[in-house]
Formats: C-alpha cells, structure tokens, sequence
C-alpha cells in the first residue's frame, strides 16, 4: 500500500496543467550596473534590449548608485524605469539568484574590479555575484565589462581567472573602423558587440566588410 500511495503522489505530480511549465518565455536579460566609471553602457545596454522587447532583469550597486547622476545626469530611479524588474542590491531571496529561474545570459556594464575579483573567486556577498555565479554555474553567457586601465598584473590574473571559470571579458574598448562621429556611436557600438556575443543580435554596431572605403557600415551613424 506505501508503495502505491507514492506511486500515486507522482501520477498526481506529473499531471499538473502543462500550460504552468510549458509556456513560451521571453529572452530574459540579467543586467547589473556598477560602481566603475561608464555607468552609461549599462543604461545603453536597458534601453537597446528594450528596443529589442527583451526582458530586463536589473540589479545597480550602492557604488553605482552614486556615480549614476554625476556621470549621466539620470537618477538611479529613472534608469531603473528602463528594465522590467529591479532588484536592490542586497536582495539574495531574488529570483535571478536561482539557476531554477531561467534567463539567458547576464551582462555587467560597466564591471568594476571589485565585481570581478568576486566573479573570479565565487564570492557572492550580494545579488550581483550570485547572479553572475548563477550563469557560470548554469553554463550561461556571462558579459563583464570590465573598465579599468591601466592594468597591473593582479588585474589580468582575476581577469583569466574569471575567464577560465566561463565568463566573457569585454572591455567596452573604442572601435574606429566604423567611423564614429560622437560619444554615442562608440558606447552604441562595444554595447551592441557585447550582446552580440551573447547571441543578441542587433544593429547598433558596425560590421567590418573588408578594406577600401565601404569597409564598415554603421547604421546608427548620421
């Protein structure tokens, strides 16, 4: 009787309504913002995926909190308008701290060495590593925009570091070759390359197409 009584518990178990496991999800993007100078490329990173109707999961550091407005002339509260949900830093209950919950992938933009010296040693004292440790352990993308120069040599080994653990090391570096004409192409350019390595395609870099003068083209220049 044990035996079908539990027998029984998981008949009652698998037939649940397919409809509250089986729905089609949205492309769901992890974004974090932190204190490293270049609060601008996160919330470039907001509103292209929101052009792209992506969903946008966002956690901002204290730091970044404060270093926000100064750079950008925004509030973290209007920035935290552009992403679909938004997590306080602290919250380790979130969602986004569980590989149960799927997304496809994270970006940290800008990534300061703080974050990636916790990405790199799995130190998850907030919401922020624990997501990025999330995706390398679940074996999803993982974007760090490290901003930072120059570099010394501890830099470059946290960098291989976190390298070698999965993650992709991206620094938002200026690309010429699609002749920007303002601030605003070359933040819309290393942002769009950066989710294009996450498998998010989108036009807001410039493709190279060989030399001679139509070597580039960049849609979002004029």
């Amino acid at each position: 009787m044990p035996f079908v009584l539990f027998v029984d518990i998981f008949i009652l178990r698998d037939n649940f309504p397919p409809a509250r496991y089986n729905h089609p999800m949205n492309r769901r993007i992890i974004v974090a913002i932190t204190g490293a100078s270049g609060a601008v490329y996160g919330i470039r990173t907001l509103e292209i995926l929101r052009s792209l109707a992506i969903e946008t999961h966002l956690v901002v550091s204290d730091a970044a909190r404060r270093i926000i407005e100064p750079e950008t002339g925004r509030s973290a509260s209007e920035v935290g308008r552009l992403a679909s949900t938004v997590y306080a830093a602290d919250d380790i209950h979130a969602p986004i701290a569980s590989g149960s919950f799927p997304v496809d992938g994270m970006i940290i933009a800008p990534c300061s060495i703080k974050t990636l010296s916790a990405v790199a040693n799995a130190y998850t004292p907030d919401l922020i590593p624990r997501a990025a440790d999330v995706c390398l352990k679940e074996g999803r993308p993982l974007v760090l925009m490290v901003r930072e120069s120059p570099l010394h040599a501890g830099h470059l080994r946290l960098m291989q570091d976190a390298a070698q653990a999965g993650a992709i090391i991206f620094p938002p570096i200026p690309v010429f070759y699609g002749n920007p004409q303002s601030v605003a192409d070359i933040v819309n350019a290393s942002v769009g390359r950066a989710l294009a390595r996450m498998g998010i395609e989108n036009d807001f870099y410039p493709r190279w197409r060989g030399s001679g003068p139509s070597s580039a083209e960049n849609p979002h220049i004029g």
